[in-house]
C-alpha cells in the first residue's frame, strides 16, 4: 500500500540513504534506531515536507513523491502535538476540515465523531494550554484523523508522557487503528510500544534500514552487532565458531559452548539472560551448554535481578528475587549457567563491520 523505493535526501548531518520500505494497507510499522539516524527525515520525506534526491514513495500505485502535503492524504502528528493555542479543541480539530472548505454541519459532525473516538467530547470547549500532556495528544490524533489519511504518522507521540498515560495511550491507538483500519507507522525510543504496538519494526543506524521484521524475530535475530547494542541484548560474546555437525561450536574467553548455528569464523553471538539457568549444581537438562563460573555482580532491576558471572568471558542471567535468595547467590559464589544451543543467535563480523568489543 506505502511503498518507499530507494529513498534518498540529505539535510545537513541528518539523511536517508536508499531506503526500500513496504508497508501493507492495515499494518502498524514502528521505526526504531538511535537519535540521528535519519528516522524523523524519512517520516517527514513520506509527508511531503521535503523532497528525496532520489526515489520515489508510492501510496496505493500512485506516485506521490512530487505531490504537495496536503494532496497525499497523509497525517502527521509530532511529539510536541504542534496544537494552536488560540484555537479551542473543537477548533483545532476542524482546522483541517476548514482547509478542505468543508460545510460547519459536517466539521461539528465530524468534530464530536472524533472526540466519541478518542474521549475527549467533555473537552471541545477547552483550550490546549488548560489540557493535560495526555489529552493534548489525543487532541493531535483527533486532528489528523479527522481528514481520514490513508497513512498516519507519528513522531515519538508517546515521548513527554508518563509510563502509565503512554500505556493508556498505546490501548487507544490499538482501538484507532482497529475502528479505522488507518495504516500506521511511528517512530519511537520505547521498546515497550514496539512489543505493544507494532506489526513489524524496522532499525535506522546513519540513514540506512538495516533490518526489518516481526518483533519477535528481530530481538531473538539481530542482523548485526549494531541492531544487538541497539536491542540491549543482555549477553554478546566475541568469539570463533567452527562447525561441528549441524551445531556451531564457539571458542570464547577459554570456554566452549554451543549453538543451533551454521555460520563460522569470527562471531558475536547473542544470548538473552533470560534464556540462562542458573544452578548451584550440573543443571540435567536437554539443553547442549552448561558452564561453570563464578558470581561477580548483583543488581536488582525492578522485580528480577540480574546476576553477572564469569564463565570465562563476561554472562548476565535475569532471576526473580526469590530464586536469588534460594540459591544464597552473591559475589564469588560458584554456580553454573545453562542454555540451549537454539537461544544463541550468531552473527557473522563481517571486514565491513566493526568487531564487537566489550
Amino acid at each position: 500500500m506505502l511503498s518507499i523505493e530507494s529513498l534518498s535526501i540529505q539535510l545537513g548531518e541528518f539523511s536517508v540513504q536508499e531506503v526500500c520500505l513496504e508497508i501493507p494497507d492495515g499494518e502498524y510499522f514502528i521505526i526504531i534506531g538511535p537519535t540521528g539516524a535519519g528516522k524523523t527525515v524519512l517520516l517527514e520525506t513520506i509527508a511531503g515536507i521535503y523532497r528525496p534526491e532520489t526515489g520515489r514513495i508510492v501510496l496505493d500505485g500512485k506516485d506521490i513523491t512530487r505531490l504537495e502535503p496536503r494532496d497525499r492524504n497523509i497525517g502527521m502528528v509530532y511529539q510536541d502535538y504542534m496544537l494552536f493555542p488560540h484555537l479551542t479543541v473543537a477548533g483545532n480539530i476542524a482546522f483541517g476540515l476548514r482547509q478542505r472548505l468543508v460545510s460547519e454541519r459536517r466539521q461539528e459532525d465530524a468534530v464530536q465523531e472524533m472526540g466519541q473516538l478518542l474521549g475527549i467530547a467533555h473537552l471541545l470547549d477547552r483550550y490546549p494550554i488548560t489540557l493535560s500532556g495526555g489529552e493534548q495528544q489525543r487532541v493531535a490524533l483527533a486532528r489528523a484523523l479527522v481528514l481520514k489519511p490513508r497513512v498516519l504518522l507519528l513522531d515519538e507521540p508517546m515521548s513527554a508522557l508518563d509510563s502509565q498515560t503512554r500505556e493508556r495511550i498505546s490501548r487507544e491507538l490499538i482501538a484507532i487503528r482497529k475502528a479505522t483500519g488507518t495504516t500506521i507507522v511511528q517512530i519511537t525510543h520505547h521498546f515497550e510500544e514496539v512489543h505493544t504496538l507494532a506489526d513489524r519494526i524496522a532499525i535506522m543506524q546513519d540513514g540506512n534500514v538495516v533490518q526489518v521484521g516481526e518483533p519477535s524475530e528481530v530481538f531473538l535475530h539481530p542482523a548485526n552487532t549494531f541492531a544487538a547494542e541497539f536491542l540491549c541484548i543482555g549477553n554478546m560474546i566475541r568469539g570463533v565458531s567452527s562447525r561441528l555437525g549441524r551445531l556451531a561450536r564457539i571458542e570464547a574467553g577459554g570456554q566452549v559452548f554451543y549453538a543451533a548455528s551454521e555460520v563460522t569464523g569470527s562471531v558475536v553471538a547473542t544470548l538473552h539472560p533470560e534464556d540462562v539457568i542458573i544452578s548451584s549444581e550440573p543443571f540435567i537438562s536437554s539443553a547442549r551448554n552448561c558452564l561453570e563460573g563464578t558470581v561477580t555482580g548483583i543488581v536488582p532491576v525492578g522485580s528480577v535481578v540480574r546476576i553477572v558471572l564469569d564463565v570465562g568471558f563476561p554472562l548476565t542471567a535475569l532471576l526473580t528475587r526469590e530464586s536469588c535468595h534460594d540459591l544464597t547467590l552473591g559475589p564469588g559464589r560458584k554456580v553454573y549457567a545453562t542454555f540451549k544451543a537454539s537461544a544463541v543467535h550468531v552473527i557473522p563480523v563481517t571486514a565491513q563491520e566493526p568487531e564487537y568489543r566489550d
